[in-house]
């Protein structure tokens, strides 16, 4: 007969699930410390930053004190012609390049994967304005689109071409500025619609080649709906800096002619320069409310519709 000796329970040995708790446990730690860095600059460049524009939003303020006026810096922001007209302009800049982008985004991305001859010569070509500096860019077209010595413009005026005030005609500078910067930043848009395309399945699109599908048909029930991940994207970074969009406004026309090309960031910095420090902060409080209020919805709804894909 055999007898069994009672071995206690907590002499026994750790088993792998005690063991992979206890590493958890003790490398869980360092992830929380990880956070506090970003945190702090979190905190520090954005939070206090943020709160305090709040606040002297309501104030009329300098370097060296502050008065408490209510809206009164609100008020005289939407009563003044040229900060709407900035407003309104914003908008159009905004959509109109987002739109632009998303859609020579999507195109130049389709004819840069497919097996066209040149393929990655095109591509850098594409990319290449991306890296160029966004002051460089604008005053590189200021100088080629000059009405009276740029390159442009001559080559116009010597096939008998009639030579417009790209920057200077006031019903066309804006609408010339929003051109530059869609070939500044089409590339990043095109870019990221090749990373969306090339992760698409191609057992897809060998299945409809079978079928005998066209090539429109394999783009707009395939190549289009699997692509809207990325296009979301795109549609979010565009409007975002379209709609906060300021450097190469300022460097090809300052806001001119007159007021033609004015948008709220250059009209803020414009009030900064005049000393108008409560009102500029008052127009950056509103640039931000009507940037999140515009976002959070466009966001929503694109993130909704990848989750029913």
């Amino acid at each position: 007969m055999t007898t069994t000796t009672a071995v206690p329970v907590q002499s026994l040995p750790a088993g792998p699930a005690r063991r992979g708790g206890t590493r958890r446990a003790r490398r869980s730690v360092y992830p929380s410390w990880f956070y506090i860095p970003a945190i702090a600059l979190y905190i520090v460049f954005f939070a206090v930053p943020t709160f305090a524009s709040f606040y002297f939003a309501f104030t009329r303020w300098s370097l060296f004190d502050s008065t408490f006026i209510g809206f009164d810096n609100f008020v005289q922001f939407f009563q003044d012609p040229q900060l709407v007209n900035g407003f309104i302009h914003t908008f159009e800049y905004g959509f109109a390049t987002s739109a632009i982008k998303v859609v020579l985004g999507l195109a130049l991305a389709v004819l840069l994967t497919s097996p066209v001859l040149g393929r990655g010569y095109l591509r850098a070509v594409v990319f290449f304005p991306v890296l160029v500096s966004t002051i460089g860019v604008g005053f590189i077209f200021k100088n080629l689109l000059d009405p009276f010595h740029g390159m442009v413009n001559a080559v116009l005026g010597a096939v008998g071409l009639p030579k417009p005030g790209w920057f200077t005609d006031p019903n066309m500078a804006l609408g010339t500025i929003a051109g530059v910067d869609v070939w500044k930043g089409v590339g990043i848009a095109t870019l990221i619609f090749m990373a969306g395309i090339v992760a698409i399945p191609q057992e897809y699109y060998e299945a409809a080649r079978m079928d005998g599908a066209s090539s429109w048909r394999i783009f707009r029930s395939i190549t289009l709906p699997l692509s809207r991940p990325a296009m979301g994207t795109v549609v979010i970074l565009s409007l975002i800096g379209g709609l906060r969009s300021f450097d190469v406004i300022w460097a090809t026309t300052g806001g001119g002619p007159g007021f033609a090309s004015d948008v709220i960031a250059s009209v803020i910095y414009k009030e900064y320069q005049f000393g108008l420090y409560g009102l500029s902060t008052a127009g950056n409080v509103i640039l931000f409310l009507v940037v999140t209020a515009i976002m959070v919805p466009v966001s929503w709804f694109i993130n909704r519709r990848e989750v029913e894909l």
